[in-house]
C-alpha cells in the first residue's frame, strides 16, 4: 500500500513544478484526484497546426480510442523534444566552453531537459510492461517501425524550431504535453475501473509505488502537466546568454 504523506492543502501540484528541475514530485491519492479533476475542467491549449497534424497522424494510425498500446506509442514521442534539447545544449557549450559563465547556464537549463527526458523514459517504460502483461499482440510494422519513422520526423521538426528560434520548440512541446496530460486524465474517466485495479511492478518500481491503476496513470498525466508549465515557462524566457 502507498504510504500517503501529509502535505499542506495550500499547496498545489501545480505550485511545485518549477522548483523541480524537470522531475515532477509523486503526489498523494488526494493529490492526484485533484489534479485529475483539475485537468478535466481545464481548457486545451489552443494547438498549432503542425501539433494537429501529429494528434491527427496518432489518430490515423492508432485509432481515435485510448489504449495502452496508443499511449506506448506516445510516449515514444514524447522523449524526442528533450533529446533534441539536449544535443543542441551541448554542442553550444562545446562552442562556448571558454566563457564558463555562459556554460554553466546553459548546463542548468541542460539538467532540466535531460531529467524531463529521464522521466518520459519511465513514462515508456511502465506502459511497455503493463502491455506486455496483458497478452496483447504488437505487431513490428505498427508498433516498432512506423515508431520510429514517427520519431524521427519528430526529432528532424523540434531541431530545425529549436534551432532557429527555441520559443518555437518549446511551445510545440507544450502542446504536445498538455494534450498528453487530458489524454490521460480522459483514459482515467473512461475506465473507473482503474481505481480498483491494483498496480505493482518489480521492473518499474523506481517510477513510484502506486495503489491503482488509476493512480498511476493520474500521476503521469501530472507529469505530462508539470513538463507543459517548464516549456510554458521557456517561451517567456530569452535564450541563455
Amino acid at each position: 500500500m502507498t504510504m500517503l504523506i501529509d502535505i499542506p492543502t495550500q499547496r498545489t501540484a501545480t505550485d511545485l513544478a518549477p522548483d523541480t528541475h524537470g522531475d515532477p514530485p509523486k503526489l498523494s491519492h488526494d493529490e492526484l484526484v485533484r489534479v485529475h479533476a483539475e485537468t478535466l475542467a481545464a481548457p486545451r491549449r489552443k494547438y498549432s497546426l503542425v501539433s494537429k497534424a501529429m494528434f491527427l497522424q496518432m489518430d490515423l494510425l492508432y485509432g481515435r480510442k485510448m489504449t495502452l498500446e496508443k499511449f506506448m506509442v506516445l510516449e515514444i514521442v514524447a522523449r524526442v523534444p528533450y533529446q533534441t534539447w539536449e544535443t543542441a545544449s551541448y554542442k553550444r557549450i562545446t562552442r562556448n566552453h571558454r566563457k564558463v559563465g555562459l556554460a554553466l547556464r546553459i548546463f542548468d537549463r541542460l539538467k532540466e531537459f535531460r531529467a524531463q527526458q529521464d522521466n518520459e523514459q519511465w513514462h515508456l517504460l511502465v506502459l511497455s510492461e503493463l502491455v506486455e502483461r496483458s497478452g496483447r499482440k504488437t505487431g513490428a510494422f505498427r508498433f516498432r517501425f512506423l515508431p520510429k519513422v514517427m520519431a524521427f520526423t519528430w526529432w528532424n521538426i523540434c531541431w530545425v524550431m529549436y534551432a532557429v528560434k527555441p520559443a518555437w520548440s518549446h511551445r510545440l512541446n507544450a502542446d504536445f504535453e498538455d494534450h498528453a496530460e487530458h489524454s490521460y486524465a480522459e483514459l482515467v474517466e473512461a475506465n473507473p475501473e482503474f481505481d480498483v485495479t491494483p498496480y505493482e511492478s518489480q521492473l518499474c518500481a523506481e517510477y513510484g509505488s502506486f495503489e491503482s491503476l488509476g493512480d498511476l496513470f493520474r500521476q503521469i498525466g501530472h507529469d505530462e502537466r508539470c513538463h507543459k508549465r517548464e516549456s510554458e515557462q521557456h517561451l517567456l524566457q530569452p535564450r541563455v546568454q
